[in-house]
């Protein structure tokens, strides 16, 4: 017989470091649907969400209806911390598929990072990390063409088969547009030009990679 949700949900959160389940046990947790929005760019943050089962994305978007997708978070992560200094949120976060959080209030955390000093140090590095990725974002859209950006994300993501191919996944071109910033119909044009120079297979939004994908295009 097949685990229950909540059965599945209760593994995925046994394996996660014990740091992070110190601070969800602080949180009350909450379900959220696919595309459900937890998080928008501008609000007051008073809160940060633990993932404990599930997915979420961090994305930024503009008036027009535009997205940038930033970061995506899976179990052992946490998204909102951002905002512990009382700012508002710099951007939204959305679950891409279901997705169990623990939420925990900015006052709760402030006073687990003071009692708990290997949290604290978690958080500190986290932020670094995030610094540095926010670097080498800037500097890729800055020096990198669309194509060179494309080709990383494809190579970053593909993952070996057992047969030796390598298959990205599903992503819609709206999700790569979003990721590597730039618009859809230039990916669909990218995409469409390596499927004829037979680089790529793309299959109901699975891309597979057949041969090297080339330096330039």
């Amino acid at each position: 017989m097949p685990p229950s949700a909540s059965e599945s949900h209760a593994d995925s959160t046994s394996i996660l470091p014990s740091h992070v389940l110190k601070l969800a046990a602080l949180g009350v947790q909450r379900r959220y649907r696919t595309h459900a929005v937890l998080i928008n760019e501008g609000d007051r943050g008073d809160a940060i969400y633990v993932v404990l089962a599930g997915r979420l994305r961090a994305f930024v978007s503009d008036s027009r209806g535009r997205e940038a997708t930033l970061s995506h978070h899976g179990p052992g992560e946490y998204v909102g911390e951002m905002s512990l200094d009382g700012g508002l949120r710099s951007a939204s976060v959305q679950a891409v598929e279901p997705t169990l959080c623990a939420v925990v209030t900015r006052e709760t955390v402030l006073r687990h990072i003071a009692a708990e000093p290997e949290f604290a140090m978690g958080l500190i590095l986290r932020l670094i990390r995030r610094a540095r990725l926010a670097t080498e974002s800037a500097r890729s859209m800055a020096l990198l063409d669309v194509y060179t950006r494309l080709k990383l994300l494809l190579e970053q993501r593909a993952q070996v088969q057992a047969d030796g191919t390598l298959v990205v996944g599903r992503l819609t071109h709206q999700t790569i547009a979003s990721e590597i910033g730039c618009s859809r119909e230039m990916v669909s044009r990218l995409l469409m030009d390596l499927k004829r120079g037979d680089y790529l297979l793309d299959e109901r939004s699975t891309l597979t990679i057949l041969k090297t994908l080339p330096a330039r295009w």
